[in-house]
């Protein structure tokens, strides 16, 4: 579990990290991307809740 937790982390990261990158170009970001943070930030949320509820 705990891998898991690290590996949608990283996603997460590389994910905001390609989002700064549009905004920094002068592009504006899609409607999608903020449904892609939200699922990821949710399956972060619900992973430590998990881990969290099991220790």
């Amino acid at each position: 579990m705990l891998y898991f937790l690290i590996v949608i982390a990283v996603l997460l990261l590389v994910y905001a990290g390609v989002l700064v990158n549009f905004v920094r170009r002068g592009r504006k970001i899609p409607p999608a991307a903020y449904l892609v943070l939200a699922v990821l930030n949710g399956l972060i949320l619900a992973a430590v809740l998990a881990w969290g509820i099991s220790r």
